[in-house]
């Protein structure tokens, strides 16, 4: 795939307007028919990168799709799974689309907050870089995983009320599991590629923001680069192919993650955090963390409140 910019697709509802589809019902969760799906590949952009779960089933389409550094095969498979804020590209070959079917499944990480599956959602293995065939299922695994769809789409077609997101956390639970028990079938070894350095950057940056390193300063590019054994720009590149970030974009977006625990979990000052996190001038944390979320430190503070 092309080292060009993907084109992030941030909300559900700005998905069903790429695919000339209705205005979702749940701004946070859509089942999609995939015979429905019309929009022209002219134009399109190459790379994709969603900002919320993408989980699919599709019949009558043969081809690739580049996820990550490698080839994804779902020649054979029918569903695949993608996570948030994960690089992909399509390069299909175009079939009748009256012999398209299947679906998709969008939810957006917010549909799952207060859940313990807002964290346990990311220990599903096959929603890693490291997962390159779709999942094949037979006629009966289909049948299951399908009333599993069903199931969460009448829940959300009915009248909303206070148990709906439970139920339908709990529907999508169940879809997942079983959906880990056809993988296990169906894949005794796994392809291990590059994806395994942007864990141990992610590894790197927590253990650096939860240590005393932090006070140190921010980590650099060139730094991580040497504790991975690679250099500074091929470090940056991979970066950007498997999550469309630069490594100093990928360091600054861990760094605002750690402000936003400090600042919505502790009493610390603002030019405290800002010390703790690495920075010698409070000022030049409270620009960043603005450019980063468009609000002050303060005013983030404040939204807790």
């Amino acid at each position: 795939m092309a080292h060009t910019t993907p084109y992030r697709v941030k909300t559900i509802s700005e998905f069903h307007q790429l695919r000339n589809l209705p205005k979702p019902e749940h701004p946070l969760i859509s089942i999609v028919d995939y015979a429905t799906v019309t929009q022209s590949r002219e134009n399109m952009p190459s790379s994709w990168v969603y900002d919320f779960y993408f989980i699919s089933i599709k019949r009558g389409i043969t081809g690739k799709i580049n996820y990550g550094q490698q080839e994804y095969d779902f020649d054979e498979g029918v569903m695949f799974f993608i996570a948030p804020n994960q690089v992909f590209g399509i390069n299909q070959v175009a079939v009748p689309t009256t012999n398209r079917s299947g679906w998709m499944l969008l939810i957006h990480p917010d549909f799952l907050w207060n859940s313990p599956l807002a964290k346990t959602i990311k220990q599903y293995e096959y929603f890693d870089y490291s997962v390159n065939e779709a999942l094949f299922l037979s006629d009966k695994e289909e049948g299951t995983i399908n009333n599993i769809i069903q199931n969460i789409q009448q829940e959300y077609h009915s009248n909303i009320d206070h148990f709906s997101q439970q139920i339908i956390i709990s529907q999508l639970e169940t879809l997942l599991n079983y959906s880990e028990r056809f993988y296990h079938r169906q894949f005794i070894t796994r392809k291990i590629s590059n994806h395994k350095i942007l864990n141990r950057v992610e590894d790197l940056l927590a253990d650096h923001f939860n240590s005393d390193d932090a006070m140190k300063g921010l980590p650099t590019v060139q730094h991580i680069a040497g504790k991975l054994n690679v250099s500074p720009k091929y470090l940056s590149s991979l970066l950007k192919v498997l999550t469309g970030q630069t490594a100093q974009q990928h360091i600054h977006e861990k760094l605002i993650e750690k402000a936003k625990e400090k600042l919505s979990t502790t009493d610390l000052s603002v030019s405290e955090i800002a010390y703790e996190l690495g920075f010698e001038h409070s000022q030049s944390f409270s620009k960043l963390f603005k450019s980063k979320t468009h609000l002050s430190p303060l005013a983030f503070r404040q939204s807790f409140s």
